[in-house]
């Protein structure tokens, strides 16, 4: 057993976790990272790419809980559960339903908006203290509606965002085309985020942001951690082959974060998304921008020589294989917009960690600060990597 002391332990080499070792060591704290696979290869890597300064809307809304049971159940619909997940999942289920209620769908609107206030701005720096300034695209982000009655209901959607500050474009058909000319032709409308920013290639993006790390001085242990217990005067990581002391560990293992929560006695709600994506290899995509039909709830990615197909939820857990049914339909959407896709050159299912109310948490554990959250990011966690970090940096500095 190889027995390391630090000052700081982060539990989880994502762009949560590797952000914030940057930030932490700019800050002149002494960082260890723990993380068992290559940093950045999990949902970091197989996103759809986007700062998505504009999601402010939580995943449980009032109309999806009025639709909830057809949705969960319905194995095409973009919200989706494994059936033989049910059991474990319906504590967390009860309080997703609780969260899509009005008043905390406003609230829970409210508390996101305020985290993504400064989102590109702090990813544009990011970008550039990383070396990856030329991965970034200011093109926006473009929200589709196939009918004239689904682009009104957009419409009081946008109302909503705009209240909260959020910049849009509402688009009609024409116009639409004039920014896509290969989409095809649609009798709704659209709704355009102008300030989204782009990743070219995600996880190009993760490399430099790793390298990064490991040049400011902070060493990535290539282990598991499988448990952290409290001790006198500090916080012990089993990560074999690694035996770690630390004055704080920062818990930002995404998917995997639930059960160190339990083992400093503040368990949370958090559960498990399993996301999708298809990609295409070709020299030219047919969108500018990432493109999302929303009636199917999936984006067209334009990347680095490819095109991606990223999106849907499922919910079941980390366990189970990947489900070819939600490849299946995600390919079979992905044709009505453009039929001549032929076979994916590559697939990918990765996990995404899950809050009932979509707010990610960020706080000290109940126990003391010697154990900082900083998980539960869901659909956003790319998007607030560098305000998560400034974060945990406040939080240790307070």
């Amino acid at each position: 057993m190889e027995h390391v002391s630090t000052e700081i332990a982060i539990i989880g080499g994502g762009v949560i976790g590797l952000t914030t070792a940057l930030r932490l060591r700019a800050d002149g704290h002494e960082v260890v990272l723990i993380e068992p696979n290559q940093p950045g290869s999990g949902a970091s890597y197989g996103n759809a790419g986007t700062v998505a300064d504009y999601a402010i809307i939580p995943v449980g809304t009032p109309a999806i809980l009025r639709n909830i049971g057809s949705l969960l159940l319905d194995a095409n619909s973009p919200l989706s559960i494994r059936k033989a997940a049910l059991p474990t999942l319906f504590p967390w289920l009860i309080r997703f339903a609780y969260e899509a209620l009005p008043h905390r769908y406003r609230d829970n609107t409210r508390r996101i908006a305020n985290l993504l206030s400064d989102a590109s701005a702090e990813w544009t720096e990011l970008a550039s203290e990383i070396g990856g300034s030329h991965l970034l695209s200011g093109k926006g982000c473009l929200y589709l509606y196939s009918t004239p009655k689904a682009f009104e209901a957009a419409k009081r959607v946008a109302a909503f965002r705009r209240d909260h500050g959020i910049a849009q474009e509402l688009l009609s058909p024409d116009e639409i085309g004039r920014l896509e000319p290969n989409l095809p032709a649609s009798e709704g409308g659209g709704v355009l985020f102008p300030k989204a920013i782009n990743l070219a290639d995600p996880g190009q993006t993760m490399d430099l942001l790793a390298a990064s790390v490991r040049r400011s001085g902070v060493p990535i242990c290539q282990a598991s951690a499988t448990a952290i217990t409290r001790e006198a005067g500090f916080v012990r990581i089993t990560a074999a082959p690694f035996d770690i002391r630390a004055k704080t560990v920062v818990v930002a293992a995404g998917a995997h974060s639930a059960r160190f929560a339990r083992q400093v006695d503040d368990p949370v709600r958090l559960d498990t998304e399993r996301g999708y994506h298809l990609e295409f290899d070709m020299d030219r995509p047919p969108v500018e921008r990432p493109v999302c039909p929303t009636e199917y709830g999936f984006y067209f990615c334009p990347m680095k020589g490819r095109l991606r197909i990223a999106g849907t939820v499922e919910l079941g857990g980390l366990a189970a294989p990947s489900n070819p049914r939600r490849l299946d339909v995600l390919l079979a959407n992905a044709r009505r917009t453009f039929p001549w896709l032929g076979t994916p050159s590559r697939t990918w299912l990765g996990f995404r960690p899950s809050m009932p109310d979509s707010v990610p948490v960020i706080r000290p554990s109940k126990g003391g600060k010697d154990v900082i959250f900083a998980f539960g990011h869901g659909h956003i966690g790319l998007t607030l990597a560098p305000r998560t970090a400034r974060m945990v940096g406040e939080l240790l500095a307070a």
